[in-house]
């Protein structure tokens, strides 16, 4: 079965074939990050009229690429994110499997994320601890098997990209965050400042927004101190609490492997320590995987059309959804 799937939750916008819920046949991915970076983040209106400019191309291309003029089924984003760029990919979405004639399934962006290792990892070995970071999520997610998920932990605040995000604009480093500060550190000296790392009480949730005060506070007392340090030192603090919490849920829970999702994923750090702190498999996704992409969405409809069938056509953009979880 090939499910063509469409991401528009936010300011990327995507489409994807998927044959049978793992073979990626065609992955596409134009992105708006020139349009924002002036801004210094996603400015939603803007996000929304690219995507509409952007789907049709990008559509095309990815069944083109695929060799193929019809998809069995249609898979698109309905939550959580920016409401005028899901309505995009949502509206484009049903016109397309009404058109076809094909079975519409609507995808939690979230549960994507959990989806991309099912693509590139055949072997996965159940139960797995997910750590999803990106700039709107941080989570620390028990994956019993697909489809059944337990909530470990979340953020209580800020999100780490969120983070990332806010501590380059602040030190001039552009937009996107992660990436800047992950180049940036590169050169610093993690150990040049010892920024917090909060809620260091036993918990799996996660909280930023002191961290990030932090290096605010650190470069307004230091005005000289090298931006490099100060890069490093957080994102230090950063990829420490994230390891930390995501190691010692694997260790408590007997997972059989850790998974990274989410944009954080891409960084360096995180990459190289993730896997030493833990005795099991950790599944690290590609870089086309971290970010928001069509093809996991395309994956997790495939799946949850053989479980639960085609999703309403009354199905509404939900910008707030979130995770159901096991009890």
């Amino acid at each position: 079965m090939n499910v063509l799937g469409i991401e528009t939750s936010c300011d990327e916008t995507a489409a994807a074939v998927v044959s049978d819920g793992r073979l990626v046949r065609s992955s596409v991915v134009s992105s708006q990050i020139d349009l924002h970076a002036r801004y210094g983040g996603v400015v939603p209106e803007i996000a929304g009229r690219a995507h509409v400019e952007l789907l049709v191309p990008v559509v095309g291309e990815a069944l083109a690429a695929a060799g193929t003029d019809r998809p069995d089924a249609v898979a698109a984003t309905y939550g959580p994110g920016l409401i005028g760029s899901l309505l995009v990919g949502m509206s484009a979405a049903k016109a397309l499997a009404m058109s076809w004639d094909v079975p519409f399934v609507g995808v939690n962006h979230l549960e994507g994320h959990l989806f991309a290792p099912v693509i590139e990892e055949p072997s996965l070995l159940w139960p797995l601890v997910v750590l999803l970071v990106s700039g709107g999520h941080t989570l620390l997610v028990l994956a019993k098997a697909p489809g059944r998920y337990r909530l470990l932990g979340q953020t209580l605040d800020d999100a780490a990209g969120e983070a990332f995000d806010k501590v380059a604009r602040y030190l001039g480093l552009g937009y996107p965050g992660g990436p800047a500060i992950d180049r940036t550190a590169r050169e610093g000296d993690p150990r040049a400042f010892s920024f917090p790392r909060a809620l260091n009480d036993g918990s799996y949730d996660f909280s930023f927004s002191g961290l990030k005060t932090a290096v605010v506070r650190t470069a307004q007392r230091h005005p000289r101190a090298a931006t490099c340090d100060l890069a490093a030192s957080f994102q230090d603090a950063v990829v420490d609490v994230l390891v930390t919490k995501a190691a010692r849920a694997v260790t408590d829970l007997g997972a059989k492997g850790l998974c990274l999702g989410g944009g954080v994923a891409a960084n360096s750090l995180l990459r190289r320590r993730a896997p030493a702190a833990v005795d099991v498999p950790t599944y690290l996704p590609s870089m086309a995987m971290c970010t928001d992409n069509a093809a996991m969405i395309a994956a997790a409809g495939a799946w949850r059309l053989a479980h639960e069938g085609p999703s309403p056509l009354s199905l509404a953009a939900d910008p707030n959804l979130f995770l159901t979880f096991d009890t």
